[in-house]
């Protein structure tokens, strides 16, 4: 896709678009990731729909403002975006985090989305809202790489990577570096992907006042193989989408899986036949 740079909600985003004459769509990563982890799955996806693709804030090649940040920062520049790119009636698919910020913006900017396919989203039950949490693991990221194809070597056999698709992990580690002298760093800084992490319990990311704001339909695809704790050891994989999440929206329905979290990384063609279904 060909990417451009487009300001809204008084940022810069990357936004890498593959033109066409039919519907638009329009997708958010999740944390830590990038717009061009949706290479493999458009590669799937009909070729006459008109495709948008951002890096969000913090991420890729957009504006990186200083930690700390607010989940809430992610559903405004979706919905600014989604004004400015002009969209009506779109639909948007989300990832984790992006999932979180399409349900969002869709409360938002009602015109804009017509359908939602959420995967997995990083939205937890309304308990689990009770504030920020302090010291997140991904602050100990190893920032600095001497290329992609380390970082590749590096997570291949390693989980959750050793289940994702090669390609689909390919496509992550060679846009998820940014060269940096000899060498390369993230693209998402450790600092802010570990505040991102922390903040995901802090009261301005409870969607549960907006729900009913959403008009669009809403396909929640949601991982049934592990749930997210408060405690125990970390599984990155884990589940931390609210088991009824679909019954909140007006136009929500559930398509449980056996994946893990990273649904689109593990199965690029299954998720390619879900959002085909609502194109």
């Amino acid at each position: 896709m060909t990417p451009h740079f487009v300001d809204a909600n008084g940022q810069r985003f990357a936004v890498f678009e593959r033109p066409g004459a039919g519907r638009r769509a329009f997708f958010a990563h999740a944390t830590g990731f990038h717009a061009r982890s949706w290479n493999e799955i458009l590669r799937r996806l009909p070729s006459d729909v008109h495709y948008y693709a951002v890096d969000l804030r913090g991420h890729g090649l957009s504006t990186k403002p200083d930690p700390p940040y607010s989940w809430s920062w992610f559903g405004e520049d979706v919905a600014a975006l989604a004004r400015v790119l002009e969209l009506k009636d779109a639909l948007g698919v989300g990832h984790s985090m992006g999932g979180h910020s399409l349900a969002l913006a869709s409360a938002l900017a009602p015109e804009a989305f017509r359908d939602l396919v959420l995967l997995d989203p990083v939205i937890m039950p309304e308990s689990y809202y009770t504030g920020t949490r302090s010291g997140h693991y991904a602050r100990k990221r190893r920032n600095r790489w001497p290329s992609p194809e380390v970082m590749f070597d590096s997570f291949k056999e390693r989980p959750p990577f050793k289940d994702w698709d090669v390609a689909m992990l390919r496509d992550y580690c060679q846009w998820a570096l940014l060269p940096d002298g000899d060498d390369y760093v993230l693209a998402c800084s450790p600092d802010v992907e570990g505040s991102i992490y922390e903040n995901s319990g802090a009261p301005d990311a409870n969607l549960y006042g907006v729900f009913g704001q959403v008009r669009a339909n809403v396909t929640v695809v949601r991982s049934v193989r592990g749930r997210m704790t408060n405690d125990g050891p970390v599984d990155m994989g884990a589940s931390p989408c609210a088991a009824d999440l679909a019954t909140r929206f007006r136009n929500g329905r559930e398509i449980p899986v056996e994946y893990s979290h990273f649904v689109p990384m593990e199965a690029p063609e299954f998720t390619a036949q879900v959002i085909a279904a609502s194109v």
